[in-house]
Protein backbone atom coordinates (compact mmCIF):
# COMPACT_ATOMS: atom_id res chain seq x y z
CA UNK A 1 0.00 0.00 0.00
CA UNK A 2 2.96 2.15 0.64
CA UNK A 3 4.69 1.61 -2.22
CA UNK A 4 1.16 2.51 -4.45
CA UNK A 5 0.83 5.60 -2.85
CA UNK A 6 5.26 6.40 -3.20
CA UNK A 7 4.18 5.50 -7.05
CA UNK A 8 1.44 7.80 -7.37
CA UNK A 9 2.77 10.87 -5.62
CA UNK A 10 5.80 10.30 -7.38
CA UNK A 11 3.84 10.51 -10.72
CA UNK A 12 1.83 14.10 -9.35
CA UNK A 13 5.64 15.62 -8.60
CA UNK A 14 6.39 14.54 -12.25
CA UNK A 15 3.32 16.54 -13.41
CA UNK A 16 3.86 19.66 -11.06
CA UNK A 17 8.09 19.97 -12.26
CA UNK A 18 6.64 19.14 -16.03
CA UNK A 19 3.84 22.37 -15.12
CA UNK A 20 6.89 24.58 -13.59
CA UNK A 21 9.52 23.67 -16.34
CA UNK A 22 6.61 25.27 -18.89
CA UNK A 23 6.29 28.58 -16.91
CA UNK A 24 9.67 29.19 -16.97
CA UNK A 25 10.09 27.91 -20.61
CA UNK A 26 7.67 30.72 -21.22
CA UNK A 27 8.64 33.26 -18.66
CA UNK A 28 12.24 33.03 -19.12
CA UNK A 29 12.68 31.06 -22.58
CA UNK A 30 14.55 28.45 -20.09
CA UNK A 31 14.37 25.02 -17.70
CA UNK A 32 16.31 25.09 -15.02
CA UNK A 33 19.21 22.44 -14.79
CA UNK A 34 18.04 21.45 -10.74
CA UNK A 35 14.33 20.53 -12.08
CA UNK A 36 15.75 18.55 -14.98
CA UNK A 37 18.36 16.86 -12.52
CA UNK A 38 15.88 16.50 -9.79
CA UNK A 39 13.62 14.69 -12.53
CA UNK A 40 16.53 12.25 -13.65
CA UNK A 41 17.50 11.76 -10.42
CA UNK A 42 13.35 10.42 -9.20
CA UNK A 43 13.31 7.94 -12.04
CA UNK A 44 15.20 5.07 -10.04
CA UNK A 45 12.83 5.79 -7.12
CA UNK A 46 9.68 5.29 -9.47
CA UNK A 47 11.80 2.49 -11.15
CA UNK A 48 11.64 0.24 -7.79
CA UNK A 49 7.73 1.66 -7.01
CA UNK A 50 6.70 0.35 -10.25
CA UNK A 51 8.84 -2.60 -9.81
CA UNK A 52 10.94 -2.59 -12.43
CA UNK A 53 13.06 -5.38 -13.44
CA UNK A 54 16.86 -4.35 -13.48
CA UNK A 55 17.11 -6.77 -17.24
CA UNK A 56 15.58 -5.73 -19.82
CA UNK A 57 13.62 -2.68 -17.84
CA UNK A 58 15.71 -0.47 -16.43
CA UNK A 59 18.34 -1.61 -19.38
CA UNK A 60 15.91 -0.62 -21.82
CA UNK A 61 15.08 2.90 -20.16
CA UNK A 62 18.92 3.80 -19.83
CA UNK A 63 19.23 2.83 -23.22
CA UNK A 64 16.25 4.64 -24.71
CA UNK A 65 17.80 8.18 -22.39
CA UNK A 66 20.88 7.66 -23.84
CA UNK A 67 19.91 7.64 -27.28
CA UNK A 68 17.25 10.27 -26.98
CA UNK A 69 20.18 12.25 -25.45
CA UNK A 70 22.38 11.89 -28.30
CA UNK A 71 19.83 12.60 -30.82
CA UNK A 72 18.58 15.81 -29.22
CA UNK A 73 22.25 16.68 -28.46
CA UNK A 74 22.96 16.70 -32.79
CA UNK A 75 19.85 19.22 -32.56
CA UNK A 76 20.75 21.10 -29.85
CA UNK A 77 24.44 21.29 -31.50
CA UNK A 78 22.47 22.56 -35.06
CA UNK A 79 20.70 24.97 -32.97
CA UNK A 80 17.30 23.43 -33.85
CA UNK A 81 16.61 22.71 -30.28
CA UNK A 82 17.33 24.28 -26.80
CA UNK A 83 19.41 22.78 -24.32
CA UNK A 84 17.25 23.10 -21.25
CA UNK A 85 14.65 20.91 -23.70
CA UNK A 86 17.35 18.50 -24.58
CA UNK A 87 17.84 17.78 -20.69
CA UNK A 88 14.48 17.60 -20.02
CA UNK A 89 13.57 15.37 -22.47
CA UNK A 90 16.66 12.89 -21.40
CA UNK A 91 15.34 12.71 -18.07
CA UNK A 92 11.48 11.61 -19.78
CA UNK A 93 13.32 9.14 -21.23
CA UNK A 94 13.93 7.20 -17.88
CA UNK A 95 10.52 7.79 -16.68
CA UNK A 96 8.08 6.31 -19.99
CA UNK A 97 8.77 3.00 -21.07
CA UNK A 98 10.20 3.13 -24.42
CA UNK A 99 6.61 2.77 -26.60
CA UNK A 100 5.16 5.48 -25.23
CA UNK A 101 7.56 7.83 -25.25
CA UNK A 102 8.23 7.19 -28.74
CA UNK A 103 4.43 8.37 -29.04
CA UNK A 104 5.29 11.37 -26.46
CA UNK A 105 7.84 12.93 -29.54
CA UNK A 106 5.49 12.18 -32.60
CA UNK A 107 2.91 14.16 -30.65
CA UNK A 108 5.20 17.01 -29.26
CA UNK A 109 6.74 17.37 -33.25
CA UNK A 110 2.70 17.52 -34.44
CA UNK A 111 1.78 19.63 -31.96
CA UNK A 112 4.95 21.95 -32.19
CA UNK A 113 4.38 22.38 -35.83
CA UNK A 114 0.43 23.35 -35.70
CA UNK A 115 1.56 25.91 -33.21
CA UNK A 116 4.19 27.31 -34.78
CA UNK A 117 1.94 28.00 -38.24
CA UNK A 118 -1.38 29.13 -35.28
CA UNK A 119 1.02 31.47 -33.53
CA UNK A 120 3.00 32.96 -36.94
CA UNK A 121 -0.29 33.33 -39.00
CA UNK A 122 -1.59 35.57 -35.44
CA UNK A 123 1.52 37.15 -35.48
CA UNK A 124 1.50 38.38 -39.37
CA UNK A 125 -1.99 39.09 -39.27
CA UNK A 126 -1.54 41.41 -35.90
CA UNK A 127 1.36 43.23 -36.92
CA UNK A 128 1.31 43.52 -40.66
CA UNK A 129 -2.57 44.36 -40.93
CA UNK A 130 -1.73 48.00 -42.37
CA UNK A 131 1.07 46.42 -44.85
CA UNK A 132 -0.08 46.67 -48.53
CA UNK A 133 -0.73 43.14 -49.63
CA UNK A 134 1.44 43.02 -52.91
CA UNK A 135 4.19 44.59 -54.04
CA UNK A 136 4.71 47.69 -54.39
CA UNK A 137 6.74 50.49 -56.83
CA UNK A 138 5.93 53.21 -58.42
CA UNK A 139 5.27 53.08 -62.13
CA UNK A 140 6.82 56.06 -64.65
CA UNK A 141 5.48 55.78 -67.97
CA UNK A 142 7.22 57.04 -71.28
CA UNK A 143 5.27 57.87 -74.52
CA UNK A 144 5.48 59.82 -77.59
CA UNK A 145 1.65 60.50 -77.49
CA UNK A 146 1.13 63.95 -76.37
CA UNK A 147 -2.75 63.69 -75.53
CA UNK A 148 -4.44 65.41 -72.19
CA UNK A 149 -6.98 62.11 -72.40
CA UNK A 150 -4.16 60.00 -72.20
CA UNK A 151 -2.22 61.31 -69.40
CA UNK A 152 -5.85 61.02 -67.55
CA UNK A 153 -6.09 57.59 -67.90
CA UNK A 154 -2.69 56.73 -66.78
CA UNK A 155 -2.95 59.13 -63.66
CA UNK A 156 -6.33 56.87 -62.90
CA UNK A 157 -4.77 53.42 -63.62
CA UNK A 158 -2.40 54.09 -60.96
CA UNK A 159 0.60 55.66 -62.76
CA UNK A 160 2.58 57.63 -61.12
CA UNK A 161 3.75 60.33 -63.99
CA UNK A 162 3.89 60.49 -67.71
CA UNK A 163 6.55 61.97 -69.56
CA UNK A 164 6.87 62.55 -72.98
CA UNK A 165 9.54 61.88 -75.28
CA UNK A 166 12.30 63.07 -75.82
CA UNK A 167 13.80 63.45 -72.72
CA UNK A 168 15.99 65.88 -71.20
CA UNK A 169 18.33 64.79 -67.95
CA UNK A 170 16.48 67.52 -65.65
CA UNK A 171 12.96 65.86 -66.12
CA UNK A 172 14.32 62.96 -66.00
CA UNK A 173 15.47 63.88 -62.51
CA UNK A 174 12.77 65.38 -60.88
CA UNK A 175 10.60 62.15 -62.09
CA UNK A 176 12.54 59.81 -59.98
CA UNK A 177 13.32 62.70 -57.41
CA UNK A 178 9.10 62.75 -56.85
CA UNK A 179 8.79 58.94 -56.99
CA UNK A 180 11.48 58.42 -54.61
CA UNK A 181 9.51 60.64 -52.33
CA UNK A 182 5.95 59.14 -52.99
CA UNK A 183 8.01 55.75 -52.49
CA UNK A 184 9.35 56.41 -49.05
CA UNK A 185 6.18 58.45 -47.73
CA UNK A 186 4.40 56.28 -45.22
CA UNK A 187 1.61 54.28 -46.38
CA UNK A 188 -1.54 53.35 -43.91
CA UNK A 189 -4.92 51.65 -45.67
CA UNK A 190 -6.71 53.08 -42.38
CA UNK A 191 -5.02 56.99 -42.25
CA UNK A 192 -3.25 55.77 -38.91
CA UNK A 193 -0.26 58.03 -37.98
CA UNK A 194 2.93 56.57 -37.99
CA UNK A 195 4.69 55.53 -34.46
CA UNK A 196 6.71 58.36 -33.16
CA UNK A 197 9.95 56.62 -32.11
CA UNK A 198 13.28 57.60 -30.08
CA UNK A 199 16.20 55.30 -29.84
CA UNK A 200 18.82 56.56 -28.06
CA UNK A 201 22.41 55.24 -27.28
CA UNK A 202 24.09 55.71 -24.09
CA UNK A 203 28.06 55.23 -23.66
CA UNK A 204 30.23 55.56 -20.92
CA UNK A 205 33.46 57.61 -21.27
CA UNK A 206 35.21 54.87 -18.61
CA UNK A 207 34.33 52.22 -16.24
CA UNK A 208 32.50 53.06 -13.10
CA UNK A 209 30.95 56.53 -14.87
CA UNK A 210 27.36 55.56 -13.79
CA UNK A 211 26.17 55.00 -17.49
CA UNK A 212 23.67 51.97 -16.36
CA UNK A 213 22.13 54.15 -14.20
CA UNK A 214 20.99 56.33 -16.70
CA UNK A 215 20.12 52.92 -18.78
CA UNK A 216 17.60 51.75 -16.28
CA UNK A 217 16.63 55.23 -15.12
CA UNK A 218 15.41 56.73 -18.61
CA UNK A 219 13.22 53.80 -19.74
CA UNK A 220 11.42 53.50 -16.43
CA UNK A 221 10.87 56.75 -16.72
CA UNK A 222 10.02 56.81 -20.04
CA UNK A 223 7.40 53.90 -19.62
CA UNK A 224 5.90 55.00 -16.16
CA UNK A 225 5.80 58.63 -16.22
CA UNK A 226 5.20 59.03 -20.05
CA UNK A 227 3.49 55.35 -20.91
CA UNK A 228 5.46 54.93 -23.69
CA UNK A 229 6.01 51.27 -25.10
CA UNK A 230 10.07 51.35 -24.44
CA UNK A 231 12.45 48.36 -24.95
CA UNK A 232 16.26 48.54 -22.76
CA UNK A 233 18.65 46.56 -24.81
CA UNK A 234 21.70 45.35 -22.42
CA UNK A 235 24.57 45.03 -25.43
CA UNK A 236 26.71 44.19 -22.45
CA UNK A 237 26.61 40.52 -23.67
CA UNK A 238 29.35 39.23 -20.56
CA UNK A 239 28.52 42.28 -17.44
CA UNK A 240 25.15 43.61 -18.16
CA UNK A 241 23.55 45.08 -14.97
CA UNK A 242 20.57 46.13 -16.96
CA UNK A 243 17.80 43.25 -15.64
CA UNK A 244 19.96 42.96 -12.46
CA UNK A 245 19.35 46.49 -11.10
CA UNK A 246 15.30 45.74 -11.93
CA UNK A 247 15.89 42.57 -9.87
CA UNK A 248 14.78 40.28 -12.83
CA UNK A 249 16.31 37.36 -14.18
CA UNK A 250 18.15 38.52 -17.59
CA UNK A 251 16.74 35.16 -19.33
CA UNK A 252 18.62 34.05 -23.03
CA UNK A 253 17.35 36.34 -25.51
CA UNK A 254 19.80 38.25 -26.06
CA UNK A 255 22.08 35.16 -26.53
CA UNK A 256 19.76 33.31 -28.68
CA UNK A 257 19.50 36.53 -31.00
CA UNK A 258 22.88 36.79 -31.31
CA UNK A 259 22.93 32.57 -31.99
CA UNK A 260 20.51 32.44 -34.51
CA UNK A 261 19.41 36.07 -36.38
CA UNK A 262 17.22 34.59 -38.66
CA UNK A 263 15.21 33.64 -36.37
CA UNK A 264 14.61 37.37 -35.23
CA UNK A 265 10.73 38.57 -35.71
CA UNK A 266 8.12 40.13 -34.11
CA UNK A 267 6.86 36.79 -32.11
CA UNK A 268 10.84 36.37 -30.98
CA UNK A 269 10.68 40.07 -29.19
CA UNK A 270 7.69 38.82 -27.55
CA UNK A 271 9.22 35.81 -26.37
CA UNK A 272 12.60 36.60 -25.51
CA UNK A 273 11.73 40.08 -23.73
CA UNK A 274 11.68 40.46 -19.93
CA UNK A 275 8.98 42.32 -18.85
CA UNK A 276 9.49 45.26 -15.94
CA UNK A 277 6.05 47.04 -16.10
CA UNK A 278 3.46 47.12 -18.00
CA UNK A 279 5.19 49.48 -21.00
CA UNK A 280 9.16 48.63 -20.34
CA UNK A 281 10.62 45.37 -21.58
CA UNK A 282 14.00 44.40 -21.46
CA UNK A 283 16.55 42.26 -23.60
CA UNK A 284 19.92 41.12 -21.95
CA UNK A 285 22.30 38.22 -21.41
CA UNK A 286 24.95 37.22 -18.76
CA UNK A 287 26.56 35.08 -21.56
CA UNK A 288 29.71 32.58 -19.75
CA UNK A 289 33.01 34.62 -19.19
CA UNK A 290 34.30 31.95 -21.59
CA UNK A 291 32.26 31.96 -23.69
CA UNK A 292 33.46 34.34 -26.43
CA UNK A 293 31.24 36.83 -28.66
CA UNK A 294 31.13 35.01 -32.06
CA UNK A 295 28.89 37.34 -34.69
CA UNK A 296 28.66 39.29 -37.33
CA UNK A 297 26.43 41.93 -35.75
CA UNK A 298 23.52 41.50 -38.02
CA UNK A 299 21.30 40.49 -35.07
CA UNK A 300 21.94 43.85 -33.56
CA UNK A 301 20.52 45.66 -36.84
CA UNK A 302 17.74 43.01 -37.15
CA UNK A 303 16.46 43.77 -33.26
CA UNK A 304 16.63 47.38 -33.95
CA UNK A 305 14.85 46.88 -36.81
CA UNK A 306 12.18 45.11 -34.78
CA UNK A 307 12.28 47.59 -32.06
CA UNK A 308 11.15 50.29 -33.87
CA UNK A 309 8.16 48.67 -34.86
CA UNK A 310 7.24 47.77 -31.70
CA UNK A 311 8.40 50.11 -29.30
CA UNK A 312 8.14 54.07 -29.39
CA UNK A 313 11.12 54.31 -27.48
CA UNK A 314 14.30 52.33 -27.54
CA UNK A 315 17.44 52.62 -25.26
CA UNK A 316 20.83 50.65 -25.60
CA UNK A 317 23.39 50.46 -23.00
CA UNK A 318 26.68 49.98 -25.41
CA UNK A 319 30.18 49.43 -24.09
CA UNK A 320 32.56 50.95 -25.60
CA UNK A 321 33.93 48.29 -27.52
CA UNK A 322 30.87 46.83 -29.22
CA UNK A 323 30.91 50.88 -30.62
CA UNK A 324 34.22 50.21 -31.84
CA UNK A 325 33.34 46.54 -33.12
CA UNK A 326 29.74 46.67 -34.14
CA UNK A 327 29.94 50.77 -35.78
CA UNK A 328 26.46 50.10 -37.67
CA UNK A 329 24.72 49.62 -34.28
CA UNK A 330 24.56 53.63 -34.08
CA UNK A 331 22.47 53.71 -37.83
CA UNK A 332 19.00 53.92 -36.15
CA UNK A 333 19.97 55.69 -33.43
CA UNK A 334 18.78 59.35 -33.11
CA UNK A 335 20.58 60.73 -29.92
CA UNK A 336 24.02 59.28 -27.97
CA UNK A 337 24.66 60.00 -24.14
CA UNK A 338 28.19 60.55 -23.15
CA UNK A 339 28.19 59.77 -19.64
CA UNK A 340 31.43 61.13 -18.33
CA UNK A 341 33.06 61.98 -14.83
CA UNK A 342 35.30 64.75 -14.15
CA UNK A 343 38.29 63.30 -14.44
CA UNK A 344 41.24 63.98 -16.82
CA UNK A 345 40.69 60.21 -18.50
CA UNK A 346 36.77 61.11 -19.09
CA UNK A 347 37.91 64.12 -20.43
CA UNK A 348 39.95 62.58 -22.66
CA UNK A 349 37.84 59.75 -23.86
CA UNK A 350 34.57 62.16 -24.18
CA UNK A 351 37.40 64.23 -26.95
CA UNK A 352 37.53 61.05 -28.88
CA UNK A 353 34.26 59.13 -28.67
CA UNK A 354 32.86 62.69 -29.97
CA UNK A 355 35.55 62.63 -32.61
CA UNK A 356 34.75 59.29 -33.73
CA UNK A 357 30.99 60.09 -33.91
CA UNK A 358 31.25 62.56 -36.18
CA UNK A 359 33.14 60.52 -38.43
CA UNK A 360 30.51 57.80 -37.68
CA UNK A 361 27.37 58.90 -36.23
CA UNK A 362 26.86 62.13 -37.59
CA UNK A 363 23.14 62.00 -38.18
CA UNK A 364 22.98 61.26 -34.26
CA UNK A 365 22.95 64.27 -31.70
CA UNK A 366 24.95 64.00 -28.92
CA UNK A 367 24.58 65.20 -24.96
CA UNK A 368 27.00 64.92 -23.04
CA UNK A 369 26.10 64.05 -19.13
CA UNK A 370 28.48 64.41 -16.30
CA UNK A 371 27.97 62.17 -13.50
CA UNK A 372 29.00 60.93 -10.35
CA UNK A 373 30.07 65.09 -9.86
CA UNK A 374 30.84 66.24 -6.01
CA UNK A 375 31.04 69.92 -5.63
CA UNK A 376 34.65 70.81 -4.44
CA UNK A 377 36.53 67.45 -5.16
CA UNK A 378 36.43 67.03 -8.90
CA UNK A 379 39.83 66.01 -10.22
CA UNK A 380 39.29 68.89 -12.81
CA UNK A 381 36.98 71.92 -12.78
CA UNK A 382 33.90 72.26 -15.01
CA UNK A 383 35.52 75.19 -17.07
CA UNK A 384 38.35 73.14 -17.29
CA UNK A 385 36.60 69.89 -18.41
CA UNK A 386 34.62 72.39 -20.84
CA UNK A 387 37.38 73.83 -22.47
CA UNK A 388 39.26 70.24 -22.97
CA UNK A 389 36.23 69.02 -25.04
CA UNK A 390 35.25 72.05 -26.26
CA UNK A 391 31.53 72.07 -25.81
CA UNK A 392 29.22 72.83 -22.85
CA UNK A 393 28.28 69.86 -20.69
CA UNK A 394 24.76 68.98 -21.45
CA UNK A 395 23.46 68.19 -17.52
CA UNK A 396 25.90 67.67 -14.54
CA UNK A 397 24.11 64.83 -11.85
CA UNK A 398 25.56 64.89 -8.33
CA UNK A 399 26.95 62.15 -6.36
CA UNK A 400 25.01 60.49 -4.19
CA UNK A 401 26.56 57.28 -2.72
CA UNK A 402 23.70 56.31 -0.03
CA UNK A 403 21.28 56.66 -3.22
CA UNK A 404 22.55 54.15 -5.33
CA UNK A 405 23.42 52.06 -2.63
CA UNK A 406 19.52 52.20 -1.74
CA UNK A 407 18.46 51.49 -5.39
CA UNK A 408 21.08 48.44 -5.61
CA UNK A 409 18.61 46.89 -2.18
CA UNK A 410 15.57 47.59 -3.46
CA UNK A 411 16.48 46.27 -6.68
CA UNK A 412 14.96 49.42 -8.11
CA UNK A 413 15.82 51.72 -11.04
CA UNK A 414 17.81 54.47 -9.19
CA UNK A 415 14.92 57.13 -10.03
CA UNK A 416 12.23 54.75 -8.50
CA UNK A 417 14.49 54.05 -5.22
CA UNK A 418 15.44 57.68 -4.25
CA UNK A 419 12.15 60.09 -6.02
CA UNK A 420 13.61 62.90 -4.22
CA UNK A 421 17.31 62.77 -4.79
CA UNK A 422 18.88 66.05 -5.99
CA UNK A 423 20.44 63.10 -8.71
CA UNK A 424 17.00 61.56 -9.47
CA UNK A 425 15.37 65.57 -10.67
CA UNK A 426 18.40 65.96 -13.00
CA UNK A 427 17.99 62.64 -14.46
CA UNK A 428 14.36 63.43 -14.69
CA UNK A 429 15.44 66.35 -17.16
CA UNK A 430 17.54 64.13 -19.45
CA UNK A 431 14.41 61.92 -20.02
CA UNK A 432 12.38 65.34 -20.77
CA UNK A 433 14.91 66.51 -23.33
CA UNK A 434 15.20 62.94 -24.64
CA UNK A 435 11.48 62.78 -25.13
CA UNK A 436 11.79 66.00 -27.43
CA UNK A 437 14.64 64.79 -29.37
CA UNK A 438 12.79 64.12 -32.96
CA UNK A 439 11.79 68.31 -32.01
CA UNK A 440 14.90 69.96 -30.64
CA UNK A 441 18.37 70.60 -31.83
CA UNK A 442 21.18 68.44 -29.79
CA UNK A 443 23.85 69.62 -31.50
CA UNK A 444 26.10 72.26 -29.32
CA UNK A 445 29.64 71.63 -30.69
CA UNK A 446 31.05 74.45 -32.67
CA UNK A 447 31.80 73.42 -36.42
CA UNK A 448 33.76 75.78 -36.69
CA UNK A 449 36.21 74.76 -33.96
CA UNK A 450 39.64 73.71 -34.35
CA UNK A 451 40.11 69.61 -33.83
CA UNK A 452 39.03 68.21 -30.12
CA UNK A 453 42.32 66.90 -29.78
CA UNK A 454 44.07 70.05 -31.07
CA UNK A 455 42.38 71.78 -27.99
CA UNK A 456 43.32 69.36 -25.25
CA UNK A 457 46.17 70.70 -22.92
CA UNK A 458 46.76 68.12 -20.42
CA UNK A 459 49.59 70.13 -19.06
CA UNK A 460 47.29 72.60 -18.32
CA UNK A 461 44.46 71.02 -16.74
CA UNK A 462 47.06 69.24 -14.13
CA UNK A 463 48.22 72.54 -13.32
CA UNK A 464 44.34 73.81 -11.77
CA UNK A 465 43.60 70.35 -10.64
CA UNK A 466 44.42 72.08 -6.98
CA UNK A 467 42.09 74.71 -7.97
CA UNK A 468 38.87 73.04 -9.14
CA UNK A 469 35.85 74.63 -9.04
CA UNK A 470 32.81 73.70 -7.43
CA UNK A 471 30.02 71.73 -9.77
CA UNK A 472 27.86 74.47 -11.01
CA UNK A 473 24.24 73.78 -11.11
CA UNK A 474 22.47 71.22 -13.64
CA UNK A 475 22.37 72.88 -17.18
CA UNK A 476 18.80 73.22 -18.23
Amino acid sequence: MLIEFLHYGLLVGLAIALLFAAFTDLRRRQIDNWLNAGIALAAPVFWWSSGLSIWPGVAMQLGVAVAAFALFAGLFAAKMMGGGDVKLLTALALWIEPTWFLRLLVVMALAGGVLTIVMGGWHIIRRHKNWIAIPYGVAIAIGQVNDVRLYRDLLASGIHDYLLKPLSAGQLRDALNQAQAVFTAPRNQDGEVLKHHISTAIIATRGGVGASTLATSLPYLFSEQHKSPTALLDLDVHFGTGALALDLEPGRGLTDAIDNPSRIDGLFIERAMIRANDNLSILSAEAPINQPLMTDGAAFVQLEEEFRQAFEMKVIDLPRKMLINFPHVLSDVNLVLLVSDMTLASARDTIRIQSWLKTNAAHAHTMVVANKVQSGVSEISKADFEASIERKVDYIIPYDAKAAANAAKLGQPFVEANRSSKATNVIKQVAERVMGASEEDFNSVDEGKKSLLGGFDLKSLLAKKEKSEPAEEPAE
